[in-house]
């Protein structure tokens, strides 16, 4: 809430300023350049807070940034030049804010799921370009079935893999199980003639959305539960496991500790067993 009336503030002012005149004053200038620093105040006092203040606080420090560039191009450009391209950016902002809402959960978290075929490249050699692609296509048909039966959300996919986000690990896994059993079924004709084993790695953690797309040190950390995994298998992170510990209809067994590529630490993966 405290989000929204601090853009449809910054958006009021901007409105009142292109109507009131064409050139800013040095005395506008001074009270918006006071907002900032006021809102910045709130920042601070928030990011010390729970973690869901701190959630508002990072929202609030990119209304602060965009008021920061605000005030330069209202130096460089009058109000008019300022009220097209601060409104564009407000704009942004609030559907950026709002897509990475639709998958946090309430403690703050995303679930990310990982998946790619197992030993993909060799198949393709031996299969050829022609024949791989109707393999892909297939695969692609069941993956995005899987992730819309669970919630779930692609955020991109690239050759044979495909990263896609949860608001909850229940969801993510119950993803992961269904794809795993549509490609064990072969229900597709490619796929019944061309078996292929897909590996599945999931984790759950606070990451940093840009343009649709997703990062940081927990997606890096769900890309390298993935690589752990062989063909046919789901491995879930230990922070997985604690989020699973009530839900029933999942099983988890099996845990390895292991070294994950550029994570400090030993790390301990499940694999969700079949149901």
């Amino acid at each position: 809430m405290i989000v929204l009336i601090v853009v449809v503030v910054v958006l009021a002012v901007l409105l009142a300023a292109a109507t009131g005149a064409l050139v800013a004053t040095r005395r506008q200038l001074s009270a918006a350049e006071a907002e900032r620093d006021a809102l910045a105040g709130q920042v601070e006092r928030l990011e010390s807070r729970p973690a869901g203040s701190r959630r508002r606080g990072r929202a609030l420090r990119t209304v602060v940034e965009t008021a920061v560039e605000s005030a330069n191009r209202l130096r460089e450009g009058g109000v008019a030049g300022l009220l097209a391209s601060s409104i564009e950016d407000l704009t942004r902002w609030a559907s950026e804010d709002r897509e990475i809402r639709r998958f946090t959960a309430e403690d703050g978290t995303i679930t990310i799921l990982f998946s790619d075929i197992e030993n993909s490249t060799s198949l393709n050699d031996q299969l050829g370009d022609e024949a791989w692609v109707r393999i892909l296509a297939a695969h692609d048909a069941l993956v995005q079935r899987a992730v819309e039966a669970n919630h779930g959300h692609i955020v991109k996919s690239q050759g044979d893999g495909f990263m896609v986000v949860f608001r909850t690990p229940a969801d993510a896994v119950r993803c992961g199980i269904a794809m795993q059993d549509a490609f064990e079924s072969n229900s597709h004709r490619a796929l019944r003639r061309t078996p292929i084993r897909v590996r599945v790695g999931i984790h759950a953690g606070t990451v940093v959305e840009r343009d649709g797309d997703f990062f940081g040190t927990n997606v890096a950390m769900a890309a390298r539960v993935a690589a752990q995994a062989e063909g046919g298998e789901i491995l879930v992170s230990d922070d997985v496991r604690q989020a699973l510990r009530e839900v029933e209809d999942i099983v988890l067994v099996d845990f390895r500790e292991t070294d994950l590529k550029g994570l400090p630490g030993v790390h301990r993966l499940w694999e969700v067993a079949a149901v």
